[in-house]
């Protein structure tokens, strides 16, 4: 219930497409500039976001327009629950331990057409009132531990900022963070030389996001770290409910990590 097209349905998991619940991303930032907290309020039916998709979407979101969207690039390393639970050889411990190995490669992973749902409606428009396409290279790792993730993302600076001539900066990154994120409960953007890690978020409902540009490629490198079981699926869900249900959005969430 999370993908409003029939044809990505049709396209990435196949079968009877059934309509799209309420996006549960209450931080998920909107064309108009408003965020998804609107239409959960009172709503009774919500499909909570993939965990890969929220860690791609909380850390590029705020530079839609600052960035080149064709050649987007996001690697991220999932702990096995990421994987899911069923028992297949390859996610048994034997398996795991001492082993990094990649997973649906090439455009294949399900979680793709929802990551493109989110931030293709934040994209400016050409000149020619044409929306520009997101090329998104999406690549999942699964790694030896039990639960998080840390996503890698890279993508080119635009030569100047939507709508303006002035060239993309280390100020313009800035401000667009602090403008997405400095009211969010959820979601901090760490300080200077300070980057995330899965360990601090284990068992939390928050995101850690840290940037950087690399001169040298003319990218913008993004990190984000979530705990998949909480921020990735639960702890969203949760914090989706308590605003459909008129509750404080905190309410029972945690924010400080622990042990898995």
């Amino acid at each position: 219930h999370r993908l409003t097209d029939p044809t990505a349905w049709e396209e990435f998991y196949g079968g009877e497409y059934h309509s799209a619940w309420t996006y549960g991303l209450p931080e998920l930032i909107r064309a108009d500039g408003s965020t998804q907290r609107t239409d959960l309020a009172g709503t009774r039916q919500i499909a909570v976001p993939g965990c890969n998709v929220t860690a791609v979407t909380l850390g590029l979101q705020p530079l839609m327009g600052l960035i080149d969207p064709r050649r987007v690039s996001a690697v991220l390393a999932n702990g096995v629950t990421g994987a899911g639970k069923a028992l297949k050889p390859h996610l048994l411990s034997g398996e795991v331990l001492g082993n990094v190995s990649p997973y649906a490669v090439g455009g294949t992973h399900r979680h793709i057409p929802e990551i493109m749902q989110n931030l293709v409606p934040l994209i400016p428009s050409h000149t020619d009132e044409e929306r520009s396409p997101l090329g998104l290279s999406f690549t999942p790792t699964l790694v030896p531990m039990p639960r998080g993730i840390l996503a890698t993302i890279t993508a080119p600076l635009a030569r100047a900022a939507a709508h303006t001539p002035e060239p993309v900066t280390t100020e313009c990154v800035k401000q667009a963070f602090t403008r997405a994120y400095q009211d969010e409960s959820f979601i901090r953007v760490l300080p200077t030389g300070q980057w995330p890690s899965t360990k601090a978020v284990t068992g939390t409902n928050l995101a850690h996001i840290q940037w950087t540009i690399d001169t040298r490629a003319d990218v913008i490198v993004v990190i984000v770290a979530i705990d998949n079981l909480v921020r990735g699926t639960a702890g969203q869900a949760i914090q989706s409910l308590n605003l459909a249900l008129g509750y404080e959005e905190t309410l029972s969430l945690p924010t400080e990590g622990c042990a898995p």
